[in-house]
């Protein structure tokens, strides 16, 4: 019937849209059709059906108009998106709940989503409390890469696809360089910078990595990998050292050498798979499957068990993406918009603490600049505790200064306490092709703003000093609110990156663990005993808003469709999509900035 329901409702939206008909009647038909449904239901012995190819986000993202709509009205899911916090509560209350037997971590071809290695180990650290309550795990996959593995290594059943593989070679990071391309293209490029490993302006210089760059990057991925092999070998009964030398000898291994190995305990394909969960979980005749629920559709549930009624809050404030000027869109945090959420948080009267969880790069220092302060006026409120997620460096790091207490992940990526600009300009290129340009200035450096031509000595002096003296204020901030002298936090500064574990040593943050532990510990420092509750802020919108914000964008013919896996070519030029992107939001007034590099990744 739901099946029914939603290929319906997919024609009829599709009507109105292209015939223009009355709106008024389609949420008619909404409303009816969302009246006669009961919501999800958990029944005996289901199995927690978690796909390893959703992407773990801090805030909650609203889905699109007809996701929403296939999802509710089929009682199935996709998988695009979910905030940590909803996969939490969703697998804390599966380990309560008598009516959830096991957790399927099932493999996609999508891998695992876009969520960092700190987001990974705290859905780790749940999916262990699971298990260790005597519940069973099964995790089945046909390439297992890290990212998955990171977390499938938890299950007490490792499965792998007969004909699959296991990919366990290391992390590596590769960064794209433009230097060259710039120059052949006749564009130039001027910097300004503190700090020998602010790396963020070489592609733009370099062709390859400078030492110290390489340095850093060397030691955070030695880190993160130490995390890796550390955790994953623990629940594999193997040693670190054995993992490593896997990897070091093999890199991707196939079915029978990865059985072997003791990296998976059985080789089985996906029919089997599910032939097993049905003797646990017992047969959905309907699906012809066994009986399950998806994660999203199950973590709604969950947060409808929660308490509510307590008048006392923690409020849960995102800044998750690029920090830029002003208000910011979507994946961005606007620096004019979370200062006014914080200015409201700090006058709310039932709101008695606030979590600030910073998942950023860092950007706009303008930005950073004004967050912070709403930082400095909340603390004096109330109690404020930042929690990094998988990155919180540079604008990332300045605007957690100055809270009671912050937390990271092991493999958290912060520091790089640096700063940059960057000039760029368009005079070879032009000129090349017979354009060029005159001015007429009533002062001296009147035109030093223009990209037609390099900036002079004098303009980059004038430049230089910004920045020089930006950094300085960067350095003041971290001594003062680490009780750091400042010539200690400019021997840690430079620019350079550290991983969470680094950073608790040489005391830029204070504890490890993850965004529960941060909540905790707000809630503690309020001294709130156990009357209260979590709110998150920026408040997710409602369906509504979304359905007539998208309602000619995104109809009935998005129903059913998945993602397609992407090839190697297609993959390169995403990235430098992307990359062109975040230069895109780059909008700082003053044109200096605290950010990691534009392409750094881990693989």
């Amino acid at each position: 019937m739901r099946d029914f329901l939603k290929n319906t409702l997919a024609t009829v939206l599709g009507l109105f849209i292209f015939l223009g008909l009355s709106v008024s009647g389609l949420i008619t038909l909404i409303i009816a059709i969302a009246a006669s449904d009961t919501g999800p239901q958990v029944k005996d012995k289901s199995v927690l059906v978690f796909n390893l190819g959703t992407t773990i986000t801090d805030a909650r993202r609203s889905s699109s108009t007809s996701q929403a709509l296939g999802d509710a009205l089929s009682g199935t899911e996709t998988n695009e998106t979910i905030s940590l916090r909803a996969v939490l509560g969703a697998i804390n209350e599966a380990t309560r709940d008598p009516n959830i037997v096991g957790i399927y971590l099932q493999g996609d071809d999508e891998g695992a989503g876009g969520a960092g290695f700190a987001t990974l180990k705290e859905v780790r650290e749940a999916l262990q409390r699971f298990r260790a309550s005597g519940k069973k795990i099964v995790a089945y996959d046909v390439a297992w890469g890290e990212r998955e593995y990171y977390l499938g290594s938890v299950a007490n059943t490792i499965v792998l696809n007969p004909i699959g593989s296991v990919n366990l070679n290391g992390l590596s990071s590769e960064t794209m360089f433009y230097a060259g391309a710039l120059k052949k293209f006749g564009i130039g490029v001027q910097v300004t910078r503190v700090g020998k490993y602010k790396s963020a302006v070489e592609p733009f210089l370099l062709t390859q990595r400078s030492p110290e760059s390489r340095v850093q990057t060397q030691a955070l991925l030695n880190d993160l990998w130490t995390e890796f092999l550390t955790a994953t070998s623990k629940d594999r009964k193997l040693t670190p050292q054995q993992l490593q030398a896997i990897a070091d000898r093999q890199g991707m291994l196939m079915p029978d050498d990865a059985l072997k190995s003791r990296l998976v305990d059985k080789l089985a394909y996906l029919d089997e798979v599910v032939a097993d969960w049905k003797q646990l979980a017992g047969s959905d005749e309907k699906n012809k499957t066994f009986r399950q629920i998806g994660l999203k559709t199950y973590a709604k549930i969950a947060e409808e068990k929660l308490d509510k009624d307590a008048k006392n809050q923690v409020a849960v404030v995102y800044a998750e993406g690029n920090i830029v000027s002003g208000q910011g869109g979507t994946g961005d945090v606007g620096g004019d918009r979370l200062a006014k959420q914080l200015r409201q948080l700090r006058q709310d009267k039932d709101v008695k603490a606030v979590v600030l969880r910073v998942n950023s790069p860092g950007g706009s220092v303008t930005a950073s600049e004004v967050i912070q302060r709403e930082v400095v006026l909340t603390r004096k409120a109330k109690p404020v505790v930042v929690s990094m997620g998988s990155v919180a460096a540079s604008g990332g790091y300045w605007i957690a200064t100055d809270s009671d207490r912050i937390f990271a992940e092991p493999n958290t990526v912060t520091g790089s306490i640096g700063v940059f600009g960057i000039q760029p300009n368009f005079q070879t290129i032009a000129n090349a092709n017979g354009i060029t340009w005159d001015v007429v200035k009533t002062g001296r450096y009147a035109d030093s703003q223009t990209t037609t031509r390099p900036k002079n000595p004098q303009e980059l002096a004038i430049l230089q000093k910004s920045v020089d003296q930006i950094y300085d204020q960067f350095l003041t901030k971290v001594a003062d609110s680490r009780k750091l002298t400042k010539a200690r936090v400019a021997e840690i500064a430079q620019g350079r990156v550290w991983s969470g574990l680094k950073a608790k040593q040489i005391g830029l943050v204070d504890e490890l663990g993850g965004l529960e532990a941060a909540i905790q510990d707000a809630a503690k420092r309020a001294k709130l005993g156990t009357d209260w509750q979590v709110e998150e802020y920026p408040k997710s919108r409602s369906f509504p808003e979304r359905f007539f914000e998208q309602l000619g964008n995104d109809a009935a013919a998005q129903f059913g469709q998945s993602a397609k896996t992407r090839d190697p070519l297609t993959t390169q030029v995403e990235k430098l999509q992307s990359d062109l992107a975040v230069l895109k939001t780059m909008n700082d007034p003053l044109g200096v900035y605290v950010r990691l590099p534009f392409n750094f990744r881990i693989d």
